[in-house]
C-alpha cells in the first residue's frame, strides 16, 4: 500500500518541515480526519532522514493538537473541529411541552426564585454606588467587597476560605477552563475519572490536551490505580469531584482523600477539585484544598443553588497560581461582568440565598427519598439531597434503546456515553436528574414511566448478540 510521502523544501530543520507539511496536508483534506500516519522507519527510510527526526516531527505536530499518538497502534490525524456532544446543557422544550425533562442537572423550581432575583435587581438600582461599579472596570479577580463576601457564604457552609485565596469567575465550566490554561500547556496530559463531567471533555478538545482515563469504583477514584496510570503516562494535574462524582454520585472516602493529597505531592500533579454541588445531608468530608493547599485548585458556584444562567462562581487556588490564573482570566474575558457578580452579591447578602437553599435541601431530599422507593428495586446510586441518581440496567438492557423508548414516551434522561473519557467504553445505565422536573407531580409521573419501561422491557431495548 502507497504510503502518504510529502516533499520537504529543504530550508530548515527537517523536523519541523516535517510537521509544517503534515499541518498542510490535513488543513487541505490529503490527510483526512482519523487517517493513520505512516510508520516512523517506514516515512524515514522514504524521506531519507533518521528515524528520530520522524520522531520529533509527529512530537512537534501533537503539540500543536493536528495528530495524536495511540500507544501500540500509531498517530492519527485529530479532528480539528470541536466535537458537538451528545449531552445537552440547555433545556430545549418550552414550559407547556409535555416532555418531562430529566437530564439536567438543574436546581428544583420555585417561585421565590425569580422573586429572589428581582428584589437584588432593585437593591442595586436604588444604590448608587452599585449601579457605578456594575459598569466600569474592576479587578481582574472582582472586587475586594465581593470576594469576602463569597469567602463568608462559603466559610459558612463548611467549606473555610479566606477572600484573599478567591477569584471570582464565571461559574464552574469557566473555572474548569481557567485551570487547565493556567496548569497546562497543548499536549499535556489531564487524568480524570473514566466517566465525568462532560464539559471537562469539550474544555481538553478545545485546548488541544491528552487525557488519562483512571478506573473510579463506588467508593470514587481508584488511588493504585492512579498511581501506577501517573508511572506510565506522567500527567500535570487531576481533574475530581469528590463529593459527588458526575454521573455516579460516587462519594470519595476520607481515606483515599488523604491518600490523593500525599500521591499529589509526592508525585507533584495538581489537583483540580470541582466543588459545585453542596450535599447537606450528609456528614461534611475534608476538602482536597484543606489536605493539599498548596496544590489544589477548587472550584465553586451558584448555578445549582441560585440559577444557571447566574454565570457566577469563585475560585479557590494558592498564591503562587493567582498570576497565571488572572492572566487567563483576562485574556478569556479581562474581568469577571461585575453586574453579575453584583447580582449574586446582593443575593447572599440579603439573606435571600439562605433562605432559598434551605427550601432546596428539603426538596431533594424529598425528590431522593420518592425516587428511591419508586426505582429501588433497580438498585440507583444516589446521594440524599442530591441532584440525580445513577442506574444500571439491569440485566442485558441497552443504554441506547432505553433512552428512545423513554423519549418516545416523553421523558429525557443522560445516557452514560455522554460522560465517557476518551475512547472508554460506555457501561449500560443511565443518569436521571430528579432535580429538574418542573414539579412533584412532574416527577412522579416520570420516575413510573422510567420503572414501567424498565420493569416491562420491549423486546427491542435488549442488547444483540
Amino acid at each position: 500500500m502507497t504510503i502518504w510521502i510529502p516533499t520537504l523544501p529543504g530550508q530548515g530543520p527537517r523536523y519541523r518541515e516535517l510537521a509544517d507539511a503534515i499541518a498542510t496536508a490535513t488543513a487541505s483534506g490529503e490527510l483526512p480526519t482519523g487517517a493513520k500516519l505512516p510508520p516512523q522507519r517506514r516515512l524515514a527510510d522514504a524521506l531519507g532522514v533518521t528515524v528520530g527526526t520522524v520522531t520529533r516531527a509527529y512530537a512537534l505536530a501533537e503539540q500543536r493538537g493536528i495528530v495524536s499518538a495511540r500507544v501500540g497502534s500509531g498517530t492519527y490525524v485529530r479532528d480539528r473541529q470541536p466535537r458537538v456532544e451528545p449531552f445537552n446543557h440547555v433545556r430545549q422544550s418550552p414550559p407547556e411541552s409535555d416532555m418531562i425533562d430529566l437530564s439536567l442537572s438543574l436546581p428544583p423550581a420555585h417561585p421565590e426564585r425569580e422573586a429572589a432575583l428581582g428584589r437584588a435587581m432593585q437593591a442595586i438600582q436604588h444604590d448608587p454606588a452599585s449601579l457605578r461599579a456594575a459598569i466600569d472596570y474592576q479587578p481582574e479577580q472582582g472586587q475586594t467587597g465581593q470576594r469576602e463576601i463569597f469567602a463568608d457564604w462559603l466559610t459558612q457552609s463548611g467549606r473555610p476560605v479566606s477572600a484573599d485565596e478567591l477569584l471570582i469567575d464565571q461559574g464552574g465550566m469557566h473555572g474548569i477552563y481557567l485551570s487547565l490554561s493556567a496548569l497546562l500547556a497543548p499536549g499535556e496530559r489531564l487524568a480524570a475519572e473514566r466517566l465525568t463531567y462532560p464539559g471537562l471533555i469539550s474544555a481538553l478538545q478545545q485546548l488541544s490536551l491528552k487525557s488519562v482515563a483512571i478506573p473510579h469504583d463506588e467508593e470514587g477514584i481508584d488511588i493504585d490505580a492512579l498511581t501506577r496510570a501517573f508511572d506510565q503516562q506522567p500527567f500535570r494535574a487531576l481533574y475530581v469531584m469528590p463529593d459527588c462524582h458526575n454521573p455516579t454520585t460516587a462519594r470519595l472516602g476520607e481515606s483515599r482523600r488523604h491518600a490523593l493529597a500525599e500521591l499529589a505531592r509526592e508525585r507533584q500533579f495538581w489537583l483540580i477539585e470541582d466543588e459545585v454541588y453542596q450535599h447537606p445531608h450528609i456528614e461534611p468530608a475534608t476538602p482536597l484544598y484543606q489536605l493539599a493547599p498548596e496544590r489544589t485548585v477548587t472550584l465553586f458556584s451558584v448555578a445549582k443553588l441560585l440559577g444557571g444562567g447566574l454565570r457566577v462562581g469563585a475560585l479557590r487556588a494558592p498564591k503562587v497560581l493567582h498570576g497565571r490564573l488572572t492572566a487567563a482570566l483576562r485574556a478569556q474575558s479581562w474581568m469577571p461582568p461585575p453586574l453579575m457578580t453584583s447580582l449574586v452579591c446582593h443575593w447572599i447578602a440579603s439573606g435571600d440565598a439562605a433562605a432559598l437553599l434551605a427550601w432546596q435541601r428539603e426538596e431533594l431530599a424529598w425528590r431522593f427519598d420518592h425516587a428511591m422507593q419508586k426505582l429501588g428495586r433497580f438498585k440507583p446510586r444516589g446521594q440524599r439531597g442530591g441532584f440525580y441518581l445513577w442506574l444500571p440496567l439491569p440485566g442485558e438492557l441497552r443504554t441506547s434503546h432505553v433512552v428512545e423508548q423513554l423519549k418516545a414516551r416523553r421523558v429525557s434522561v443522560s445516557s452514560a456515553e455522554s460522560f465517557c473519557l476518551g475512547n472508554v467504553a460506555a457501561p449500560q445505565a443511565i443518569r436521571i436528574c430528579i432535580s429538574a422536573a418542573e414539579s412533584r407531580e412532574a416527577l412522579d409521573r416520570a420516575l413510573n414511566i422510567i420503572a414501567e419501561t424498565l420493569g416491562n422491557p420491549d423486546p427491542m431495548l435488549w442488547q444483540t448478540v
